[in-house]
């Protein structure tokens, strides 16, 4: 029985498609393509941390509702 595993990459496979980016996109643009990734994850972490942040809590509702005019 043979069992496919996802991103099993020996470092001949990984030697490959390094050669073959660097022929694709050259050397000046693959520290450029590397950065603008790193900040696309940065970005990422930084809305998944602010939406995990509660809500602020105001009292203006509860200041409203009891001032009815008495």
């Amino acid at each position: 029985m043979y069992t496919l595993t996802i991103l099993s990459l020996s470092w001949q496979h990984i030697l490959i498609v390094a050669i073959i980016l660097l022929l694709l996109f050259g050397g000046k643009k693959i520290p450029e393509l590397m950065r603008g990734m790193g900040s696309g994850i940065k970005e990422f972490k930084d809305a998944v941390k602010e939406e995990d942040k509660p809500a602020p809590k105001t009292d203006n509702q509860s200041s409203t509702t009891n001032n009815t005019g008495n």
